[in-house]
């Protein structure tokens, strides 16, 4: 693969040419967790008798999607990371009202 000017490998997501990799790692992170919360808060609602432990982990991952996305989203770089987090919280964001409409935490 081709390298950049500054010897790194190119990433989409350093559209601004210099590399960012606690931003990159928060970016992933968040969108991998929102996508993760909203697909197990869809199986949830969608589910009757879902268990327990899915309602947990779609309320856990949905907190822990929106809480470091809204702080991935202030140290941000470049576009391509704030486009990523955004769809990350708001996915997080959904799974965890899902999960807490069935029970959240003490389900």
């Amino acid at each position: 693969m081709a390298r950049s000017q500054t010897g790194h490998r190119p990433n989409i997501l350093n559209s601004d040419g210099r590399p960012h990799p606690v931003e990159n790692a928060l970016t992933v992170f968040t969108l991998v967790a929102g996508v993760a919360s909203f697909v197990i808060g869809m199986v949830v609602r969608n589910t009757p008798g879902a268990g327990a432990v899915l309602v947990i982990v779609a309320t856990a991952a949905g907190l822990a999607a929106f809480l470091i996305g809204l702080y991935a989203q202030m140290v941000s770089a470049t576009r391509e990371q704030r486009v990523l987090i955004v769809t990350g919280i708001i996915g997080g964001f959904v799974g965890m009202a899902l999960g807490l409409a069935h029970g959240g935490f003490t389900a």
